[in-house]
């Protein structure tokens, strides 16, 4: 098969599509044929070497995937050949086919064709990891999104909705808040005109946000405390903005507050299974019948992952880049 490899560490001209080795399927793993690939940021993390595949995961980089089931490893049952699948992987997604830990597949939902399920997997494993199985947002709370016309932020404003929660966000131009606005975004924040904590909290009567997801990391935390309500919860996912800072526990305990940073790549197969579970049981009915569904920006085909890796890093889409075999 073919797949995109890294030689060497650097730009986007670093991704090669490649011929390499069919996988094999292991223990409780499928074999699945690659038909499409959702991009992500760590995706551009491990192109420039600060995001390396976790042991034992394959070596080539994408963290999700649609496709088709050729071959079943050994104890695996409830899928069969020629199912139509998406999957969350902790590598291996730029390339032909993919071996898939049972625990980690997911039926494409009804009324999503096959390359768009490619940019599910992802965004909602940590929208549902992070916004409701951690910081237990309920309905009738505000949560901040920090990068609502991304491709977390949009799915986390549609299901943050689909619960009975207030949504505010931050984007960076008038275009990208339309977009979240069309998702049901209820406060719209341009981070580079406007100063967030002051506009959470005149959204909110002075409460703050009861939920923040925050993608930037050591640049917004002392800020997030601030935008915090009382016994608010802020639920860090990135480091765009650096992994350095100082916490003032003073104010955080003045809130009653907690901060949780979490990633999906590094959990273990048991915990991303019981994820997996639980966005089939929560997030697919709310897909299935429309009410939440996945924005794509754009697809590329993958020999062209190049040129999606610069676009991701323009910051200039709103939602998924998609990459087809």
């Amino acid at each position: 098969m073919h797949a995109i490899t890294i030689p060497e560490p650097g730009g986007p001209d670093a991704l090669q599509w490649t011929e390499v080795p069919d996988p094999v399927p292991g223990e409780g793993e499928v074999l699945v044929e690659v038909v499409a690939s959702g991009v992500n940021r760590a995706d551009l993390m491990q192109r420039q070497g600060h995001y390396p595949p976790p042991p034992g995961a394959p070596e080539y980089p994408g963290l999700e995937c649609s496709g088709r089931i050729v071959e079943l490893g050994p104890g695996v049952s409830g899928w069969t050949v020629g199912d139509e699948v998406c999957a969350l992987l902790a590598g291996g997604g730029y390339a032909g086919k993919v071996a898939v830990p049972a625990g980690q597949l997911l039926p494409v939902p009804e009324g999503v064709d096959l390359v768009t399920a490619a940019g599910l997997p992802e965004v909602t494993a940590t929208v549902w990891s992070n916004v409701f199985m951690i910081a237990h947002l309920r309905p009738g709370e505000t949560l901040l999104v920090h990068g609502g016309s991304s491709g977390i932020g949009t799915m986390a404003i549609q299901l943050a909705k689909a619960a009975g929660a207030r949504v505010a966000v931050t984007a960076g131009s008038a275009e990208k808040l339309a977009a979240c606005r069309e998702l049901g975004a209820d406060v719209l924040i341009n981070y580079r005109e406007q100063d967030f904590v002051e506009e959470v909290r005149a959204a909110t009567d002075g409460a703050g946000a009861d939920v923040i997801l925050d993608i930037v990391g050591a640049k917004y935390l002392d800020r997030n405390v601030d935008a915090l309500a009382v016994n608010g919860r802020l639920a860090i996912i990135g480091l765009q903005g650096g992994a350095k800072a100082e916490l003032n526990l003073v104010k955080l305990l003045g809130k009653s507050g907690a901060v949780t940073a979490t990633g999906l790549r590094g959990r273990s197969l048991a915990q991303k299974a019981a994820i997996v579970a639980a966005v089939r049981e929560h997030v697919w009915p709310l897909i299935g019948s429309g009410r939440v569904r996945a924005i794509v920006d754009r697809t590329l085909p993958m020999r062209e992952a190049a040129e999606a890796h610069r676009w991701i890093e323009s910051s200039g889409h709103v939602g998924k880049v998609l990459l087809t075999v």
